[in-house]
């Protein structure tokens, strides 16, 4: 258990320090910044690599609403889930701890200002989008998500392709979503960035654990009840 914990951790701080990190530090660099395109593909590309490099040690959740959703899949103990969930909380910390060591490096850094990569709603949302267009985003793309980790990892996938499918399944999440909410689907990588920014992402934080956690029950309850094999 503690070998897997220590994986949970090492993903989960990958893929804050990486996708968080290309949002704060690359996305708007002047003139050759990455922009949205380069950080979905940086967030797809955390998972990709680290699923790959740890997940065979802990199963590469790197996100509570994974793991919420697995278990409801019928594919993870109860026993883990809480231990899973505090790990990953704390990788996403650490995470945005460093990030923020490197990005108040700049003069005139804000993380309060420019809102440290957080995901928001309303006047937070990168376009103004809605609390209901929030909800309903974050609701339906985790339990996509769910359903492409359930599908990529079933017995009768083709094996060893699974982090490619759920690499590119995040990075599709994020080119839809990043105008909308920053892109949460994960409670673990909201709580990082939104305790250095401090302020409103804090306030709005709720959002991005209840919908993401109910969104990943839903998507593993339609696999588990209608796509999963019973042989």
């Amino acid at each position: 258990m503690f070998r897997k914990l220590c994986a949970e951790f090492f993903g989960t701080f990958w893929l804050v320090f990486g996708g968080c990190g290309s949002a704060v530090l690359a996305a708007a660099f002047p003139e050759l910044g990455i922009g949205f395109a380069g950080v979905a593909l940086a967030f797809g590309l955390t998972v990709l690599t680290m699923a790959y490099a740890v997940g065979h040690i802990s199963g590469g959740h790197f996100n509570p609403a994974v793991t919420v959703g697995l278990f409801a899949g019928g594919r993870f103990p109860a026993k883990d889930v809480i231990p899973y969930i505090i790990v990953q909380t704390i990788g996403a910390i650490a995470a945005a701890a460093v990030l923020y060591s490197i990005a108040s490096g700049k003069a005139g850094f804000d993380a309060t200002a420019n809102g440290f990569a957080s995901n928001g709603f309303g006047e937070h949302s990168p376009d103004g989008f809605s609390l209901q267009a929030a909800i309903v985003a974050e609701l339906v793309l985790t339990a996509f998500f769910l359903i492409i980790i359930h599908g990529a990892t079933d017995k009768r996938a083709p094996a060893g392709f699974a982090p490619i499918a759920i690499g590119l399944g995040l990075t599709l999440i994020h080119l839809i979503s990043i105008p909308v909410t920053n892109t949460s689907v994960n409670p673990a990588r909201s709580t990082g960035v939104a305790i250095f920014q401090g302020t409103w992402a804090i306030e709005q934080l709720w959002v991005f654990w209840l919908v993401p956690l109910i969104g990943g029950i839903i998507g593993g309850l339609i696999y588990r009840c209608l796509l999963e094999s019973k042989d």
